[in-house]
């Protein structure tokens, strides 16, 4: 019995999501919808792998849990698995950040990791 709960721990622990991860699953559905909204959102295209998408992730969750990013959606595009979202981003690396206002793209980097160069990126979701 012992070693059933172990397994199911261990398998618990594999398949939950990372806990540095930025933002919320992304699904079409749900990105069209607040899209057509007029909603303001935050896209990360992110690998699990990539160095760069883990310094973003840092000032993305610094940016998700301020309150002044209270309206701000964050959505977070796994670029191994979600590659039909990748396609529709146009995107062709992973470590991308788009900004998506008034059902309207506004802006996007690649690879960008320093801290004050993020925070300046992503003051653009402000009102």
């Amino acid at each position: 019995m012992k070693s059933l709960i172990q397994m199911t721990a261990l398998l618990g622990s594999l398949i939950s999501l990372p806990a540095d991860a930025a933002g919320k699953f992304y699904t079409q559905q749900e990105f069209d919808a607040l899209n057509a909204a007029g909603k303001t959102m935050v896209i990360h295209v992110h690998a699990d792998w990539c160095g760069i998408c883990k310094a973003q992730d840092n000032q993305v969750n610094a940016a998700m849990s301020s309150p002044e990013f209270k309206d701000v959606i964050f959505f977070e595009v796994d670029f191994d698995v979600q590659r039909k979202a990748v396609k529709f981003f146009n995107t062709k690396v992973q470590s991308v950040l788009i900004i998506f206002k008034q059902g309207q793209e506004i802006d996007r980097t690649v690879g960008l990791r320093d801290p004050g160069a993020l925070q300046i990126f992503l003051q653009q979701a402000l009102p």
